[in-house]
């Protein structure tokens, strides 16, 4: 079958690390013809979501890993087997609505992976919050002086906004930091816009677990992302170092709690974020890690994934 990926820019991937690219690299090896597009030539008119794609060849070379088999075409979402929707966030409105025009193309007829709704209904930071039990203690608001009595209830906490990826606007504020005010006013921008504060976890230190769930089956192998020196985020777009580890105890438990609940919303790949013993994340969007658990396990968690992914589509 043809499978439509929807990606940023081809020229802004990083072949040799890039997730998405080794699940088309995995389609392909499996059979299935692999287009790309951009949610910017996402489209509805006339009852029907269509964009301009281009379908193309994979290579193993990372230097030069794809090229282009015929030029490109818009053509209706409907009519390839499925659509992987992988775009990075940040999830601003553009990225909102480019998930309402992939629910319209749900509703003609296409396949969409995962589903849009969901993705909507999962805010990576705040999707915790179904699962309290689970978590470090943990305030979602805009009121400063509830900012500021949490911080000074737990002392270290760590701050972030609920839209962005990567390490991106992420404070550690203790309780004596001479800069918090201007942390907490920056972040909140002056009570408009909710953070996420939860209790800093000092197992960060032996790094921030990216737990893979492929259809609520946990891939056997995390990727511990431990920080590099003076730093407090894991992220490896932050500087940490990334080691693939066996899933722990905890990590398993964690995973059987979430993975059967979520792939039955339509979320056929999720990525857990786990502290210690501790959720942190519910990554929804366009989950990693991929080659980093493969390059060092063997694991090939993108033929996984679109083996998963074949059976969704039986």
């Amino acid at each position: 079958m043809e499978l439509l990926f929807v990606i940023d820019p081809l020229e802004t991937l990083k072949a040799y690390k890039d997730s998405t690219v080794a699940m088309m690299r995995a389609a392909q090896a499996r059979g299935h013809a692999v287009s790309v597009c951009d949610c910017a030539s996402l489209a509805w008119e006339g009852g029907e979501v269509a964009a301009r794609t281009l379908r193309i060849a994979l290579a193993d070379d990372d230097a030069a890993w794809y090229r282009a088999q015929a030029a490109e075409a818009v053509r209706p979402l409907a009519g390839f087997g499925a659509v992987i929707m992988r775009k990075d966030p940040p999830f601003d409105l553009e990225y909102v609505t480019a998930t309402w025009l992939l629910s319209a193309a749900e509703r003609a007829g296409a396949r969409v992976f995962n589903a849009p709704g969901a993705i909507r209904d999962h805010n990576e930071k705040l999707a915790i919050a179904e699962f309290p039990d689970l978590v470090a203690p943990t305030l979602v608001t805009r009121e400063a002086a509830r900012l500021h009595a949490f911080i000074d209830a737990h002392r270290d906490v760590v701050v972030k906004r609920l839209d962005v990826m990567g390490g991106e606007n992420i404070f550690r504020v203790r309780a004596d930091d001479p800069n918090r005010n201007v942390i907490v006013e920056m972040m909140a921008q002056g009570e408009t816009r909710s953070i996420m504060a939860q209790r800093f976890i000092p197992e960060i230190r032996d790094g921030d677990k990216r737990i893979l769930l492929i259809d609520g089956v946990a891939v056997p192998w995390s990727l511990a992302r431990i920080p590099k020196a003076g730093e407090s985020r894991g992220n490896l777009a932050a500087g940490g170092r990334g080691v693939a580890q066996p899933l722990s105890a905890r990590d398993r438990e964690i995973a059987a709690r979430i993975g059967p609940l979520l792939a039955a919303r339509g979320l056929l790949l999720v990525g857990l974020d786990v502290i210690g013993d501790c959720l942190t994340e519910v990554n929804v969007t366009s989950p990693t890690c991929f080659r980093e658990i493969q390059d060092q396990s063997g694991f090939d968690v993108a033929d996984m994934f679109v083996g998963a992914l074949e059976k969704q589509l039986r």
